[in-house]
């Protein structure tokens, strides 16, 4: 019977820290990962601050698109400091351990960051949409006051959806195993390691799962309705004009929305687990370095003002 009791005391373990196992089952590259994701940080860190603080400096760029644009990087910039520097440390001193209470706040910064990125998006492609297809009321529906509104909505929406599942997940209860596949703490490998009811499960995966689609939504809607506006064009040189005006930021939601479904719809068996970590690390990490890259070479408007700043 004292066995027994014992046991069940020690199932009942409650673990106090994660192991991130991230790229830990190739040592032999942990270096040279380390090197690759120090530039890539340092690379996403100079491009975003650099668009941000060319978007305030120069007057041409003070517009409704330009300014949901300076939100955008400035909210890679933080995006991805919830990860990479967490990341490197690991790569760099092979301690893969983390604190439970250091993993809900990864994944609160983290998972409020990326709901943000996804309302912003969906301000950026309302914008597009009302200046192809409604150019005349344009500047009368796009008011400075709608932009500010647009822009704090995003934000405050993508923290408040957070703050509503991180109050179901810290009632969740952690007795091991306490390794989780994966280079940061996302919420499917911690609910998976959780001992959760079904409710707490349930209302969980709910408010994670209105984050994306609602927004993706909302973008899918406004370009069925700008490649409908397209369509009614009659000259070749018109449509290819208005494909240019949204050219960047389409480029931008098929790489950000598409490996983020990829990476979460993918089956979570043994024989995709790389792939996974693969797609993880398009939407992580490499989708904030190809954001201001993609608006910067493919804009005439920055590359005026950067020519200007070259001067």
């Amino acid at each position: 019977m004292h066995l027994i009791e014992k046991a069940e005391e020690d199932n009942l373990t409650i673990i106090t820290e994660f192991i991130l196992l991230g790229f830990g089952n190739l040592p032999e590259l942990q270096l040279l990962l380390f090197l690759v994701f120090l530039v890539i940080y340092i690379v996403t860190m100079s491009g975003n601050i650099f668009i941000v603080s060319l978007v305030v400096a120069d007057q041409h760029l003070h517009t409704p698109m330009y300014y949901f644009l300076g939100n955008l990087s400035c909210l890679e910039t933080c995006y991805i400091s919830t990860i990479l520097p967490r990341l490197l440390a690991s790569l760099l001193t092979g301690d893969r351990t983390i604190s439970v209470s250091g993993c809900f706040a990864q994944f609160y910064c983290f998972g409020s960051l990326a709901a943000t990125e996804c309302y912003l998006l969906a301000a950026i492609s309302y914008d597009r949409y009302l200046v192809i297809c409604k150019p005349l009321r344009y500047a009368a529906l796009m008011t400075g006051r709608l932009c500010i509104q647009l822009a704090v909505g995003s934000w405050i929406s993508g923290f408040l959806t957070c703050v509503i599942t991180m109050c179901f997940m810290l009632q969740l209860t952690f007795c091991g195993p306490s390794e989780i596949d994966l280079f940061l703490c996302d919420f499917s490998p911690m609910l998976k390691l959780s001992h959760a009811g079904v409710m707490i499960t349930l209302v969980s995966f709910i408010l994670v799962s209105i984050n994306a689609p609602c927004p993706f939504l909302l973008t899918v809607t406004s370009y069925v309705c700008i490649i409908a506006t397209m369509l009614r064009i009659p000259s070749t040189t018109g449509r290819k004009k208005v494909f240019s005006t949204c050219s960047s930021h389409l480029i931008v939601i098929t790489v950000f929305y598409g490996t983020l479904m990829t990476a979460y719809l993918l089956p979570k068996i043994n024989t995709l687990k790389a792939l996974n970590k693969v797609f993880s690390v398009f939407y992580t990490v490499l989708t904030p370095m190809l954001n201001p890259l993609i608006y910067s070479l493919r804009n005439k408007e920055v590359k005026e003002a950067l020519r200007k700043v070259i001067r």
